[in-house]
């Protein structure tokens, strides 16, 4: 029996294709959706220097997508070249190419949407007697009535290619995906106004709010005022880049990542590189599969970021991608560090809730050893992990035995404000002042709830804390500082060998990583040796998880260091370390604290940075204002 063969096919002459093909075949790059083609329009009408944009769409954006702008124009004689492939007014030369700052520049625009679409172009310029239309199919051009700026209609989109328009989904979908598409570019210009309209109806307008809250204004505007109110804000300066914007609170993160937005020179972009800077900026705050929401705009140096990487101009890349990737993440850190309890000083008596508070400028650390706050001195404990320990265990007896001691005869932990290097007897220690109501931005320590939370009173009302919670955040920072304040060498985790190694098959990625990044196991306090070509030893693991899984802990570990920066992965698994260390030495339930303690914790809270989420990212603290509680109890109705 013969096995059929398939006839090779016939041979076809090698010849240029026609330009109306051309055109349609880099349509597919460029035009994707209705969405598409409103992005390349607002791209031109912004550089075009237009101050009001209007978003006309009809069928979704099937039928009709006309753009409005009142921008510069464009002159009669250069109508017919703006349809041409490869014609452009934004740059002339490779210089301009690598430094290039609008929004378009590659030239195609225009010319793939007329060859998949019936296009309309209107245009008038200053001084001109009349505006003029071109018609995109005949290239026919006559005068027409418009006022200065241009519009774009674009009629019956993919008519020419059926097979691309089945792809499409419903009208509602596609609306979504254009408005999407504005909102992206009336984020970046708080100093342009956006209105679009959809079967005749207004369905979304952003006007311009002048002043300099523009660019907050027009994030409440398009964002919500609720992502206002759940954020705070960013500014950072590393040399030539510069980051400004709006970070969520870790209390506010989504299940989806759709509050997400990142610019670079006003250009919105999806870079792996910049996502991975904000959400590490977020892995002391925010675990589980929470997604943060964030708006940040980028100011680079046009010359150190390539933009012509994809014809969507969607994608760049950068120069030096460690460096924007540790500027991002450093202006997040910076932000969230700081104790949102500050802000409670500063706030009205008849504050509505917590959420005003925290869209408030949050006030810097304190930088000396002593801060002076209302004629008390407040003495930063000194960094020392050992000592903490030892605190820990001292303060932290079981409940039967601390019920037995005095206040007097209780031990006195560090975070409390004693001076461990330099003590002195308590008759020697001076009384504390009692200070003003509401000079405490957590308030004064009124009482405690099932041995669980603290309660406390401040101008605002009332603040709950989770003690548990609260003191794993001390705790762990403090391990951290104390970790970072080692010698030259670097921070190193102290390690356990193991009596029996622990072997596994590895894959070649993992016997490549483990020789390549030795001393990054070394300062993790894991050795991971070759035993042979396809078999890896755990000889030692970190003296906290001696009791844990080795070849898992190995495994996890090699995987980071081949996906991601070795300093970030080294970071990231120190903080899971001491997190599992101060998680174990903090405060259990059930442990009765003087009104005293509970104080000295309130104040450490204060001065401590991320104290607002504990390890796992459980909020710390929650405040109630006078007219929640008054709401409670129909007050005034």
């Amino acid at each position: 029996m013969h096995s059929q063969q398939t006839p090779a096919p016939a041979r076809r002459p090698i010849r240029e294709l026609p330009d109306e093909l051309i055109s349609q075949i880099a349509a597919g790059e460029v035009v994707e959706r209705p969405a598409s083609v409103v992005r390349e329009l607002v791209d031109n009408a912004m550089d075009a220097g237009a101050r009001s944009i209007t978003l006309r769409l009809m069928g979704g954006g099937t039928r009709l997508i006309s753009v409005e702008d009142d921008g510069g124009g464009i002159a009669p004689d250069e109508l017919a070249t703006a349809l041409k492939r490869h014609a452009t007014s934004k740059i002339g030369n490779l210089d301009e190419l690598e430094s290039v700052m609008t929004m378009g520049f590659r030239g195609e625009a225009l010319a793939a949407i007329n060859s998949v679409s019936e296009l309309t172009l209107l245009s008038r310029m200053d001084g001109q007697p009349t505006a003029f239309a071109l018609d995109g199919r005949t290239g026919e051009i006559r005068p027409a009535a418009r006022a200065m700026g241009t519009t774009v209609e674009v009629k019956e989109l993919f008519f020419s290619t059926p097979a691309r328009r089945k792809f499409l989904k419903s009208d509602s979908t596609e609306l979504a995906h254009c408005i999407e598409a504005v909102r992206r570019h009336a984020l970046a210009r708080p100093d342009v106004g956006f209105a679009i309209w959809h079967e005749g109806k207004l369905v979304e307008q952003w006007r311009v709010h002048p002043g300099a809250s523009g660019l907050e204004q027009r994030l409440a505007d398009v964002l919500g005022e609720d992502f206002v109110a759940q954020s705070i804000p960013v500014e950072y300066n590393a040399g030539p880049l510069k980051v400004i914007g709006r970070a969520g609170l870790p209390d506010a993160a989504r299940s989806r990542p759709d509050h997400q937005f990142a610019y670079v020179n006003g250009r919105f972009v999806r870079d792996k590189v910049v996502m991975h800077g904000a959400r590490s900026a977020y892995e002391d705050v925010l675990h589980g599969q929470k997604q943060p929401a964030y708006a940040l705009f980028m100011q680079i140096d046009p010359s150190l970021v390539d933009v012509n990487v994809h014809p969507t101009k969607i994608e760049v890349r950068f120069r030096d991608s460690r460096a924007v990737h540790q500027a991002v993440r450093h202006a997040l850190e910076n932000a969230l560090a700081a104790p949102r309890a500050h802000l409670l000083a500063d706030a009205p008596n008849d504050a509505d809730n917590a959420f005003e508070l925290k869209a408030s400028a949050p006030k810097a650390l304190p930088e000396s050893a002593n801060w002076q706050q209302g004629g008390m001195a407040f003495v930063r404990p000194r960094v020392d992990g050992e000592q903490a320990m030892a605190d820990l265990k001292a303060l932290w007896n079981p409940p039967e035995r601390s019920q037995e001691l005095s206040a007097q005869e209780r031990p006195t932990p560090a975070w409390l404000g004693v001076d461990r290097v330099n003590p002195r007897p308590a008759a020697d220690l001076p009384e504390p002042t009692p200070l003003p109501e509401g000079e405490w931005p957590l308030g004064r320590a009124i009482a405690q709830l099932h041995g669980v939370y603290i309660l406390a009173e401040n101008k605002q009302g009332l603040v709950v804390v989770d003690m548990h919670a609260a003191h794993e955040r001390i705790v762990y920072e403090r391990l951290k500082n104390q970790l970072n304040a080692q010698g030259s060498e670097g921070p190193r985790i102290a390690s356990q060998p193991l009596l029996i190694p622990a072997t596994f098959a590895a894959t070649p990625t993992e016997v490549a990583t483990a020789e390549a990044c030795f001393e990054v196991l070394e300062q993790l306090g894991l050795e991971i040796s070759p035993l042979s070509a396809k078999t890896l030893a755990v000889r030692a693991v970190p003296t906290s998880l001696a009791q844990g899984d080795a070849v898992e802990l190995a495994r996890s570990v090699l995987a980071e260091l081949a996906q991601h920066d070795a300093s970030t992965v080294v970071q990231r698994a120190q903080n899971e370390i001491l997190a599992t260390m101060a998680c174990h030495g903090a405060v259990r339930a059930n442990r009765r604290l003087t009104l005293d303690e509970m104080n000295g914790l309130l104040r450490q809270m204060e001065d401590t940075e991320r104290s607002d989420q504990c390890n796992h990212g459980r909020p710390t603290w929650r405040q109630m204002s006078m007219r929640d509680l008054d709401a409670l109890f129909l007050r005034g109705r």
